[in-house]
């Protein structure tokens, strides 16, 4: 059993290392000679009830629970891809409050898209995020060992983020996130459980 979930880890690890080297890659071809950037984010978040996809359709998720984050994020711009999308790498230090206590480690790969038509107007980009996601503890809110679901402190880690700027400019922003911690279908320990917060916050680039 252990070799079959550290094989499951590796196999993501290397699926990871190879999704951040394809946007240094690319970004060393086309970023122009730009400097690379770096963003700092806070983001406070409520627990949501809804799948990671449901999330995404509806914006409205559907939230029952006690249990709240907030999130420390440092991202740094790996490259370009075309003119419009940028690779990014992310750390993230998370505190869990209420129902949960425990403190969340992650990092990721991120690939933004950074043109839209409304731009003019609202400066807006969209990202998804791939990872892993370390938890202190066992999570209240996942599916618990020894239940009909289960959960690990080692999971895999999404995102999905909207940002809104003033025109022209993108120093300060806004930023919709979804942060959710999963097993991947069992890949994960045998995990098919996992979590959704959904949150608001700022971001600064430097």
């Amino acid at each position: 059993m252990t070799d079959v979930v550290v094989e499951g880890y590796s196999k993501h690890l290397l699926a990871l290392v190879a999704f951040v080297c394809l946007g240094v890659a690319a970004g060393q071809v086309s970023a122009g000679g730009e400097q690379p950037r770096r963003h700092l984010t806070v983001y406070y978040a409520h627990v949501s009830e809804d799948r990671f996809n449901e999330i995404i359709r509806s914006l409205n998720p559907e939230r029952t629970r006690d249990s709240r984050l907030l999130a420390l994020a440092l991202a740094q711009e790996l490259g370009r891809s075309w003119e419009h999308l940028v690779w990014e790498a992310e750390g993230q230090l998370v505190r869990h409050f209420g129902i949960q206590q425990h403190y969340e480690i992650n990092a990721l790969a991120i690939a933004r898209w950074t043109r839209f038509p409304w731009d003019r107007w609202l400066n807006t980009s969209f990202a998804f995020g791939e990872g892993l996601s370390y938890a202190t503890s066992t999570p209240e809110l996942e599916p618990r060992r020894g239940s009909d679901r289960d959960t690990a402190r080692l999971l895999n880690y999404l995102l999905a983020e909207w940002e809104f700027a003033p025109p022209r400019s993108d120093r300060v922003a806004m930023v919709l996130r979804v942060h959710h911690r999963s097993g991947v279908f069992g890949l994960f320990d045998g995990v098919h459980g996992g979590s959704n917060f959904v949150g608001v916050g700022v971001r600064y680039r430097f």
